[in-house]
């Protein structure tokens, strides 16, 4: 694997080092040794799958809090999405600064989100599917999120918004939030 850090620390592209033949390829997508060595958590305690059906649906913007935040590894399997990430660390220079990725089918790229980074992701393509691992059981009462068109943020999503959950379209505004946490 070959990681490449994002404009904001922590952050992390990950593409394949692919070994090639006459059939096709073979590369390793995870190995925690490789993630440790890198800096970074490579605890896995659970793997999610990700099914949209429509271009334009947004999931997101997600993060947990202390006990139990996350880390995510996120890799689209079939399709393509943007892939955007909010830095939500309060003492961080890039607190409540975004990046935007494309990951795809076509690009086998992944994205590890580091702890206390919002997430959350739209589809360019009808039946689309999104795997991700993840450091952190689901913790509903740690649980947190952005509003995804929150002005504060100026997060453009390259196509229109089709579909959101009801749940992520309440998220409160960045400006009526006292804290992060």
């Amino acid at each position: 694997m070959h990681f490449t850090e994002t404009e904001l620390p922590g952050a992390f592209l990950v593409d394949l080092n692919k070994i090639g033949d006459e059939r096709g390829f073979f590369a390793r997508v995870f190995c925690q040794q490789e993630f440790e060595q890198q800096g970074l958590n490579g605890n896995v305690v659970q793997s999610n799958l990700s099914f949209s059906r429509d271009k334009g649906t947004v999931r997101g913007m997600h993060y947990q809090v202390e006990p139990v935040p996350e880390t995510k590894l996120i890799r689209c399997i079939r399709g393509s999405i943007v892939d955007v990430i909010v830095d939500m660390r309060a003492e961080s220079p890039h607190y409540r600064q975004h990046t935007m990725v494309e990951l795809s089918a076509d690009n086998r790229r992944a994205l590890f989100v580091p702890a206390n980074f919002a997430h959350g992701f739209q589809t360019l393509e009808d039946d689309t599917e999104v795997l991700y691992m993840v450091s952190g059981l689901y913790t509903p009462q740690c649980e947190r999120g952005l509003r995804y068109n929150d002005p504060q943020l100026g997060i453009n999503w390259p196509v229109p918004v089709t579909q959101i959950s009801d749940k992520d379209g309440q998220w409160p505004q960045l400006t009526h939030q006292n804290t992060p946490s």
